[in-house]
């Protein structure tokens, strides 16, 4: 209790003990035997002590052409109550709406930490290592490209950036919201607002610091609170009207029916009705709907931001929520766009002979296939074995290996080079690698029947005039690419996966992830068309996000009803063009970011309808004299209260998904 105290702002303990002295006086003036202009003058005093600001409030706003708010009509029902002599009334309205106020701004203030702690990654400085090799500590903004710059254990990195010397484990946690901690060495690329945590490191910097990941984070958070949601929106305007309508209705009430009584000879009971009418006034004021809701979005938000990942405003979230279509790219967003060397097809030699052919084949290339196949391949590379190395642009490579022609690369350069690529029978059956079990991932049992049924690249090999065999290279599937589309499934959302990649490989991973449909050799604008397609036939049901990585995403990304990066790997044009940044490769961050978006809006829904539903009942039940004054009081402040605590149900929410498949991981392990 003591650190919560502490935990309070200047102003929040200011407000809480204005709060309880004016509570004490209250009881004062009640307890002491005054009557007349005595006792309002006891009451005057704790009712200026908790109100003078809202008075303030309501003359300057009225002051500059904004009458109707909740202000002004707190002061009309409290200075009317004291007219009335109901000053007991007046100061306990003021009170418990300043209760209100305090939960209001708590509220907001942890929300508003939930979002500081992913704020506060930036490192004020940046070790340069100076020639005599002490270190000199200099401000990121100053550190150009391509600068060597010391990260010690304990510190931020405070530009993105590549290993250069040194190996460290990596706190990601702030930026992705992944907690285990990340092994990094030399060649591995670091981003900044990572925390080093054990070894000493340093990084050749790759980014500017307003071009760096931490910097970009700050501005698409902070940018986010200026684009309000659909709801939000409807409430602000809801209240612009609900306002002056509730007051011309508490006028009415308080001068209608009196008058009407009094032309028809009855007593008008002018006091009784403009009770009610001040009652109704009380009742009226639009606190709960204008403050719970913004802070639900605010809250969703910072959730989300807790969990890596960024929503750029609060109306994107609103959307998300709604999703009833999901188009993703396949390369980068399911599969890790990393080859490997998945089959290995030889024709009448040993396959480990045919990966030796490859490897050596592939040495001197910088094709992207060919640093898997080098790897697939145990052996020693000899780079003196290969000479003439050709490598033709659509074809493959031409070279020789020990002093005879090696040929690597697709059937049209088998071909044109008078290669007969159809004496392959079958899986050789020779001895394989001692080390190779049947079952291993780079070997499969394939028949040469199901050949144009396996999805990859093949990469045919042909030495000496002889045709050896193919090896299939497939861009792997991510472990949770299958389970976060079996969980929209289950949703209810209808998936598509695009792709540039031929018909066999994009059949494959749409059959493996389980997606409703599938369009494969597209290029940039085609899916474009294909979203605009989706969009037009299901406007009606729902919204269409869109999940992409790459810079040919980017056109894509911007036109969907909700475009997504996947952050950490996706490229600065898709990250700049999306309306939402998973700050990790994981598409089970996709159901993260679902789960906060549905959860947000449930909240918001479910404070609209508590609200007005009790605000209506209320405002009738005043309006023909069953409630007085401390309903009112329960109606506005104790309406606001309870939507405010409800929104902050989404401080600290996550979604579910990522831990269940986290457990499942663990217990498996444990098995």
């Amino acid at each position: 209790m003591i650190e919560k105290i502490k935990s309070l702002t200047k102003k929040q303990k200011f407000n809480i003990c204005r709060i309880i002295l004016a509570a004490v006086l209250a009881i004062v003036a009640a307890l002491l035997p005054f009557e007349g202009l005595v006792r309002i003058g006891l009451y005057l005093i704790p009712y200026i002590i908790i109100g003078y600001d809202i008075i303030r409030k309501a003359v300057l706003n009225i002051i500059h052409g904004r009458v109707f708010d909740e202000n002004f009509l707190m002061c009309v029902a409290t200075i009317g109550a004291f007219i009335l002599g109901e000053c007991p009334e007046a100061v306990a309205v003021m009170v418990f709406y300043q209760v209100g106020v305090v939960f209001e701004d708590m509220a907001l203030e942890k929300s508003r930490n939930s979002i500081a702690e992913l704020m506060d990654l930036c490192q004020d400085y940046a070790n340069v290592e100076l020639e005599d090799g002490s270190l000199d500590q200099v401000d990121p903004a100053e550190i150009e490209v391509g600068s060597i710059i010391v990260v010690k254990p304990g510190e931020k990195i405070p530009l993105d950036g590549v290993i250069e010397n040194g190996r460290s484990v990596i706190d990601t946690s702030a930026l992705t919201g992944e907690s285990l901690p990340k092994d990094v060495g030399v060649g591995a690329e670091v981003l900044s607002g990572c925390i080093n945590l054990t070894g000493l490191i340093r990084v050749r910097t790759t980014k500017v610091l307003e071009d760096s990941t931490v910097t970009r984070i700050l501005e698409l958070v902070e940018d986010a609170s200026f684009k309000k949601a659909k709801t939000e929106q409807f409430i602000t305007r809801f209240a612009r009207i609900y306002t002056p309508v509730v007051c011309i209705a508490a006028l009415v009430i308080a001068i209608m029916p009196p008058a009407i009584r009094f032309a028809m000879d009855y007593n008008p009971m002018w006091t009784d009705w403009i009770f009610r009418g001040l009652t109704f006034l009380v009742i009226s004021c639009p606190c709960a709907l204008v403050i719970s809701i913004p802070l639900g979005f605010f809250g969703g938000i910072g959730a989300a931001a807790s969990k890596g990942v960024l929503v750029k405003g609060s109306n994107y979230l609103e959307m998300l929520a709604k999703a009833k279509n999901v188009v993703l790219d396949k390369t980068g967003t399911l599969t890790k766009g990393e080859f490997e060397v998945t089959d290995v097809i030889p024709s009448e030699t040993e396959w480990t002979k045919l990966v030796e052919y490859a490897a050596h084949g592939e040495y001197f290339s910088n094709h992207p296939l060919s640093k898997c196949i080098i790897n697939s391949y145990s052996g020693e590379i000899n780079p003196e074995r290969i000479s003439d190395f050709e490598e033709i642009p659509g074809r493959g490579i031409v070279a020789n290996l020990d002093g005879r022609e090696l040929l690597a690369g697709n059937l049209k350069l088998m071909d044109e080079n008078g290669i007969d690529a159809s004496g392959i029978k079958g899986l050789h059956e020779g001895p394989m690698m001692p080390d190779v079990s049947e079952d291993s991932p780079i070997v499969s049992m394939l028949k040469i029947t199901d050949y144009f049924e396996t999805a990859g690249s093949k990469i045919h090999i042909a030495f000496d005039g002889q045709y050896m065999g193919f090896l299939v290279v497939e861009d792997i599937l991510k472990e949770t690419s299958a389970e976060t589309v079996a969980f929209l499934n289950g949703k209810g959302i209808f998936t598509t996966v695009l792709t540039g990649d031929s018909e066999v490989s994009a059949v494959k991973i749409s059959k493996e992830v389980g997606a409703d449909r599938v369009e494969y050799d597209l290029m940039p604008a085609d899916k474009v068309r294909i979203v605009e397609i989706i969009m037009e036939e299901t406007a009606s049901k729902g919204a269409t996000v869109f999940v992409g990585d790459g810079v040919n995403d980017a056109p894509v990304i911007m036109r969907a009803d909700v475009g997504i990066a996947m952050g950490a790997m996706g490229s600065d044009a898709a990250i700049e063009a999306a309306d939402i940044v998973l700050m990790d490769d994981d598409p089970l961050k996709l159901t993260t970011a679902i789960n906060i978006a549905q959860k947000t809006l449930s909240i918001v829904k479910q404070n609209i309808a508590f609200t007005l539903v009790v605000k209506f009942a209320c405002l009738l039940l005043a309006a023909i004299g069953v409630v007085g004054m401390w309903a009112a009081i329960f109606a506005d402040v104790g309406v606001m209260i309870l939507a405010v605590l409800n929104s902050m149900r989404m401080i600290g929410f996550s979604g579910s998904e990522e831990k269940k498949s986290k457990d499942k991981e663990e217990d498996l392990s444990e098995e």
